[in-house]
């Protein structure tokens, strides 16, 4: 097969594409045809090594854990899937070389779930890593009808998903940090916008009015928007990060999205509705995955990026 490898960390272009040996599945797991694979922040950080003292690596290393594609063959104890379904899922495995960058890949079953029919093959390759992340997240803190749910960089990857997602979960009011250039499509997702930087503080008191407080808010930068939401809410223990862990030293939660299968079916389900919209901003094919890493390093993506296969 096909696939996008690494044999050392660092820089893009430790990234190429490569023959590899077809995959082989286990008696649990599910062969799956790669037709797009989600990119995200994390494989950037897998690409440099940051993850290798968490999870062990291997070489020669096949980056993502975004996918969507069509069922090839499935192992004798699957019972979930048969060959041409479509799916979609989250394959984040217990260490890391054998990723979605590929035409194959030996899925684990509890990572998958059948693929929204009113959803792209690409729009479902971007669904799963971002949207259990939002999900997980979310229902950490408890959000809950009446609620109003702050989302710090709500134009991206997460972000865009997560103030769709707190709307489902019965928020009344989502309100999103973004770049003014983003604004416009905060607000036809359902969210009031508001600028980051150093105003944010009283930004968000002045659009939320009363005692200037939210009811929750979901980090996904880190850094001075962290800082910041202890100032926004009215309860610390309702701060929750996906991607700083100094979030435990404030009093809130830190999130990771799990493979669950009962999620990517909420996920699924609301995605077929058209109350989940994924917003994919490129496409790029397999062997160009090294440019999609310097988009994403751009820090200017609005929803996902996804490479075709």
């Amino acid at each position: 097969m096909k696939a996008i490898a690494q044999n050392s960390f660092g820089d893009v272009d430790v990234l190429s594409l490569r023959e590899l040996p077809d995959p082989t599945i286990n008696f649990d797991e599910v062969l799956v045809e790669v037709r797009a694979a989600g990119v995200n922040p994390v494989d950037r950080l897998i690409r440099l090594g940051y993850a290798k003292d968490v999870l062990p690596h291997h070489f020669p290393l096949v980056p993502g854990w975004d996918l969507a594609g069509v069922v090839r063959a499935v192992g004798p104890a699957v019972e979930g899937f048969k060959p041409g379904d479509e799916v979609f899922g989250y394959q984040r495995k217990d260490h890391v070389q054998h990723g979605t960058y590929a035409e194959l890949i030996a899925a684990t079953e509890r990572g998958l779930w059948h693929k929204p029919a009113a959803l792209s093959f690409e729009e479902a390759g971007g669904l799963a890593l971002t949207g259990l992340t939002a999900v997980q997240a979310l229902r950490k803190v408890g959000v809950s009808p009446g609620d109003t749910v702050l989302v710090h960089a709500a134009a991206g990857g997460v972000g865009h998903l997560a103030v769709q997602v707190a709307r489902l979960l019965g928020a009344s009011r989502v309100i999103g940090t973004a770049s003014p250039r983003n604004h416009d499509y905060l607000r036809s997702l359902g969210v009031e916008p508001v600028s980051y930087g150093d105003a944010l503080v009283d930004n968000v008191a002045e659009l939320v009015g009363g005692d200037g407080k939210v009811d929750v808010a979901l980090d996904c930068v880190g850094g001075a928007a962290l800082n910041d939401s202890p100032a926004l809410v009215r309860d610390a223990a309702r701060i929750v990060s996906i991607v700083d862990t100094n979030v435990l030293e404030i009093g809130g939660t830190y999130a990771y999205a799990k493979p669950v299968q009962a999620d990517l079916e909420w996920l699924a389900r609301h995605a077929e509705s058209g109350d989940l919209r994924v917003t994919v901003q490129q496409t790029f094919p397999l062997a160009q995955a090294a440019e999609a890493h310097k988009l994403l390093e751009g820090r200017r993506v609005r929803g996902k990026i996804v490479l075709t296969v």
